[in-house]
């Protein structure tokens, strides 16, 4: 499995612009919408649409740029909290997932706090009807990291292109924005020392684990 560093920048890039797309909308249509609007309710409930796509453009860009982007004003490590705050942010407004938190270090290393990122992406995508997402990582003292993030639902979908990009056996180039993410975790994890497991394709829930050098 190859890409090019433009090849993949393009796809993080249309990856990120998708999902721009329609809360940037939903701005642009409530804009227009209250231009025209003189009714004080209309109005009011013009304004609430509004603050709502405000607030899901922002987490969705305050995400990505944790998990995609080069997360400046941080140093060698993440605090864990904006790494919480970020996956809250992205899906806490669809009230569609329970985020289960699990981890108790107050900070990680960048590469391991990304990789916990696009793997809770990822099962967040693959929950189509919602459910439970658990995500859990600790430091251990041998130095590495460890994260486990699990997906429980009444239907979980995981396109089998991003099963194989993240544990590595992907046959063809990566050519899906969707598949972005699977493709930068599974290089991050292989850069530290370590691989993605996967549940098997059958099994009740969703389950990702990876053990990386810290």
């Amino acid at each position: 499995m190859t890409i090019s560093p433009v090849e993949f920048a393009s796809l993080l890039c249309s990856r990120l612009c998708h999902d721009l797309l329609s809360p940037v909308g939903a701005l642009n249509n409530g804009l227009e919408l209250l231009a025209d609007e003189h009714d004080p309710e209309m109005r009011a409930r013009c304004l609430e649409l509004l603050g709502e796509s405000a607030r899901a453009s922002a987490s969705k860009l305050k995400f990505f740029r944790l998990a995609f982007g080069a997360a400046g004003g941080f140093g060698e490590t993440v605090d864990t909290r904006e790494a919480r705050t970020a996956i809250e942010g992205l899906f806490g407004d669809a009230k569609r997932l329970e985020i289960g938190w699990l981890v108790d270090e107050a900070a990680l290393p960048k590469p391991a706090i990304k990789v916990l990122l696009n793997l809770a992406l990822i099962a967040g995508d693959a929950l189509v009807r919602g459910g439970q997402l658990d995500i859990g990582a600790e430091l251990r003292d041998d130095g590495n990291v460890e994260i486990v993030v699990r997906g429980q639902g009444p239907r979980i979908v995981l396109d089998p292109e991003l099963r194989a990009a993240l544990i590595g056996t992907l046959d063809n180039p990566v050519d899906a924005p969707r598949a972005a993410a699977a493709y930068l975790a599974a290089s991050l994890a292989a850069e530290a020392g370590g691989t993605i497991q996967v549940s098997d394709p059958d099994a009740e829930m969703l389950l990702f684990g990876v053990s990386m050098a810290g």
